[in-house]
């Protein structure tokens, strides 16, 4: 388990609901990845990176409703910006699960 947070530090932790619009491989990550663009509603869109490659395609991900952490600070991988933090699950074979809702819900709503 990781180190024990209080309600306040939780409360910093900014997880929204957004759509992926576009995906694009990423041949400059050391690790397989895709480039994501995702409408978050009023937050506006942001992009990542994710390392998803293994379960999923960019026809399984265009279109489909994902959960992030969108208040990071930007991170520069090889030449991309990653804007957000889309959430997953590692499964028993180390593959990322992502994560999903039971409705749809509308882009940019708030995790709590």
């Amino acid at each position: 388990m990781a180190e024990e947070i209080t309600f306040e530090d939780f409360l910093k932790v900014d997880i929204r609901i957004g759509t992926v619009i576009e995906v694009n491989d990423f041949p400059k990550a050391r690790k397989p990845a895709y480039q994501l663009l995702i409408d978050f509603g009023a937050l506006g869109i942001k992009k990542s990176s994710a390392q998803i490659t293994d379960l999923y395609t960019k026809e399984d991900l265009l279109h489909r409703q994902i959960h992030a952490i969108v208040n990071f600070k930007p991170r520069q991988i090889a030449n991309f910006m990653s804007e957000c933090l889309v959430l997953g699950i590692h499964n028993n074979d180390g593959h990322v699960v992502l994560l999903k809702a039971s409705d749809t819900i509308k882009n940019g709503e708030q995790v709590r």
